[in-house]
């Protein structure tokens, strides 16, 4: 059959002005451990001191002051995409010895993923405009959220886009005190016995799987509010009868951002011993609880190459590296550093590896603070360098919003991406792995098999057509595979 130009052209613009499905793609990060690490946070805290310690991936360009364009000037990036120099970032998680709480090391990095997710909608999903800043998260909030679980949608009740990861080697006894109200301890996920809201209570002790921290970025962009005006620029989709994901009219809709940080925790295992009521963690802005994990992205893509992939790709866990057009190619510097703007004693950038440093106090003199720790049980801590934010109508960079009113339609069940419970790092070249295929069309579940060799990975995809999750077993000797449910009922 003859097609047109003409026709051509009108087919790609109809498949980008909406989405049946879900694809997605994971951004990986080269070399070993941050870009830099200190208390630098250009959207809070333009030109000054942050309250607390951050560890920063992306372009060479970070600053305490980032505006515009002026990302896409780096010189060098830690992302795998060459034309990616975006910053992203969180507060690092730092052991409290249980024997002296004066004493505290950085649990170094062991890897970061970003999931770049293009949800079904009938929205064109658009590239992030350079300088675009987001936040999410509440560094002050002490209070446990609602639930366990995660909620991305406000006509669905208050939206909880943060928890923790724990892949244990057994459950019993599980990581979270059961029917907790996350006044004392963190609160189960009530869907996953490996994950929760707040610090476990036991180690992470899972294959190649320490503490993981997960977060989701809203993906509604609200242009009236500008670049810079992270309280307010942003706002989560709502899931609509047809089973889309739909910004508010007049936002733009843009990739919705996961971040998987992976912290070195093993390495501290025989140091403390679980006894069920407290954990030796700590994020750099005090909190013990991990209620107020939060993340930070300014964007400094290339417009075109990323408006490419998410219009082409849908290489899954494999890695946005494997997408098949990718304009500007691959990133080969795995060295990508710079010193930190603010310097703190005894403080250098961590590497991957095992953590040397002991200070007395928390870099920006930090307490602990949460679970009756500092006289905090619960609300707000103040910092003096930090603006808390403020809660906005439909989203904001505070997570602790009230639900939006519901239609009066029907709305599908249509459930918040999560991701396997053992992310590959790395995909050997030399491997062949299945295509990732798109979701069923109705948009609802995907489980994907994360098929995993010594020395290899492959992703095997296998769709769902109706709303209870469907598992196709892969069998290989050898292997272990591990699944992750995108969606549930």
């Amino acid at each position: 059959m003859k097609t047109t130009t003409a026709g051509v052209v009108s087919t790609l613009a109809a498949a980008a002005a909406a989405k049946d499905s879900r694809t997605f793609a994971v951004l990986r990060f080269n070399g070993d451990g941050f870009l830099t690490e200190g208390r630098m946070d250009p959207i809070v805290n333009p030109g000054g001191e942050a309250s607390h310690y951050h560890g920063i991936m992306g372009g060479s360009n970070f600053g305490l002051n980032v505006e515009g364009d002026y990302l896409l000037d780096s010189n060098c990036t830690t992302a795998k995409i060459a034309n990616d120099f975006s910053n992203y970032w969180v507060p690092n998680v730092w052991f409290q010895d249980p024997k002296d709480e004066n004493k505290f090391t950085p649990v170094p990095l062991m890897y970061m993923n970003v999931y770049y997710f293009f949800e079904p909608t009938n929205d064109e999903i658009k590239a992030f405009p350079p300088g675009l800043k987001m936040l999410i998260g509440d560094a002050d909030n002490r209070s446990p959220p609602k639930t366990g679980g995660i909620n991305l949608f406000p006509n669905r009740g208050e939206v909880q886009p943060v928890q923790f990861t724990c892949t244990r080697s057994s459950y019993d006894p599980p990581s979270y005190p059961s029917n907790s109200d996350g006044s004392t301890a963190g609160m189960q996920d009530p869907d996953r016995e490996d994950a929760g809201a707040g610090f476990p209570l036991y180690p992470c002790d899972g294959d190649n799987s320490p503490l993981r921290m997960d977060i989701h970025f809203p993906s509604c962009y609200n242009p009236e509010a500008g670049l810079d005006d992270y309280k307010n620029n942003m706002a989560w989709p709502e899931a609509g009868a047809d089973g889309k994901q739909d910004c508010p009219e007049g936002y733009i809709h843009v990739p919705h951002l996961f971040y998987e940080v992976y912290w070195k925790t093993p390495q501290f295992d025989g140091q403390w011993t679980p006894d069920g009521k407290s954990q030796p963690f700590v994020l750099s802005n005090g909190d013990v609880t991990g209620f107020s994990a939060h993340a930070d992205f300014i964007a400094g893509w290339d417009e075109h190459t990323l408006q490419t992939i998410i219009d082409t790709c849908n290489a899954g866990s494999i890695g946005m590296d494997k997408c098949p057009q990718i304009p500007g190619g691959l990133n080969t510097n795995n060295n990508c550093k710079i010193a930190p703007m603010i310097t703190e004693p005894n403080m250098s950038i961590m590497s991957d590896s095992k953590s040397t440093v002991t200070l007395d106090k928390l870099p920006g003199n930090n307490p602990a603070t949460g679970w009756g720790k500092g006289g905090v049980t619960g609300g707000r801590v103040s910092h003096s360098k930090s603006s808390p934010s403020s809660a906005v109508k439909p989203a904001s960079s505070s997570y602790s919003v009230a639900s939006s009113e519901s239609s009066s339609a029907p709305v599908e069940d249509v459930s918040a991406p999560t991701v396997s419970e053992f992310a590959v790092k790395e995909v050997v070249d030399n491997k062949e792995v299945e295509s990732p295929a798109a979701d069923s069309d109705d948009g609802e579940v995907v489980t994907i098999w994360d098929v995993v060799t010594v020395t290899a990975t492959a992703t095997d995809y296998a769709e769902a057509p109706t709303p209870a999750p469907v598992r196709r077993n892969v069998h290989a000797h050898g292997h272990m595979a591990r699944h992750a449910r995108y969606g549930h009922n």
